[in-house]
């Protein structure tokens, strides 16, 4: 039996996570969603990782739910329908919440909870032939618990007319909406996301995690004596961390830092 999911380690810092269902476009299910939050809780307390990327096998990202696993649920009652979202939403909020920062790479079909998945990333890589698309109103649903994060990548605005409309938006159209920050050819998609899992790889690791928490925690908060005095406290930490300190010592010394 082809396994859900394939975990590969490139290099000693990399951790690669692909969806291995391409018979289904990686369509995703109870064991799908399972698996993927179990491996970003392992992955993202390895000491040793500074990046992990989210990929695809065969012929498309992710296509949203399986269908078999969504004929299934047509017959379940509203606590195992509501169990079965708790159970998805914990595996979004987990890939979210990951300490190391997520690189997803992006091609062919992209579709409802697949856009989710997207969201979830730090940064999204796409091949300019990817297509997305939030199609649960065409099937009288609506993406509610992937809801946050999308609303939060793709904006308010967009989300408002691809939530109601279900249509399909181009990787161009990603990209200018600020959902997608680098498109590329299928042919350069790999040389293009190992260009920007190097750059994550050379900053301090410590430094890295702290940016992404910072990000999540600030977004949309009002800069109140509180936000201000938490962020002062935040700096005056990582200055006075060894990695800060070696970080600026190596720059003063005009040298490499220690973490490179």
């Amino acid at each position: 039996m082809t396994a859900t999911l394939d975990i590969r380690r490139p290099s000693p810092f990399v951790a690669e996570v692909w969806l291995n269902r391409p018979e289904v476009r990686n369509a995703f299910n109870d064991g799908v969603i399972q698996e993927l939050t179990a491996a970003f809780n392992t992955l993202g307390a390895d000491p040793g990782l500074r990046a992990i990327v989210l990929a695809g096998h065969g012929k498309a990202f992710c296509a949203g739910a399986d269908l078999s696993w969504m004929r299934a649920m047509a017959g379940y009652s509203w606590d195992e329908n509501h169990a079965d979202a708790t159970r998805l939403a914990e595996m979004l909020w987990t890939i979210y919440r990951c300490p190391l920062p997520v690189v997803g790479r992006i091609h062919g079909d992209c579709y409802a909870g697949g856009v989710g998945l997207a969201a979830v990333c730090d940064v999204l890589v796409a091949s300019d032939a990817a297509h997305f698309c939030l199609s649960e109103a065409r099937l009288g649903l609506l993406p509610a618990t992937i809801g946050p994060y999308v609303v939060r990548s793709l904006g308010e605005q967009a989300s408002r007319r691809y939530f109601a409309t279900a249509e399909r938006f181009s990787a161009a159209q990603a990209q200018a909406l600020g959902f997608v920050h680098e498109l590329a050819t299928a042919e350069t998609l790999d040389a293009k996301l190992a260009e920007v899992v190097a750059q994550i790889v050379a900053n301090g690791p410590a430094a890295v995690q702290a940016c992404k928490r910072l990000v999540q925690d600030i977004a949309g908060v009002p800069i109140d004596a509180a936000l201000r005095a938490d962020t002062a406290r935040r700096i005056a930490d990582i200055r006075a961390s060894s990695e800060g300190r070696e970080g600026v010592q190596a720059f003063l010394g005009k040298r490499d830092p220690s973490w490179r």
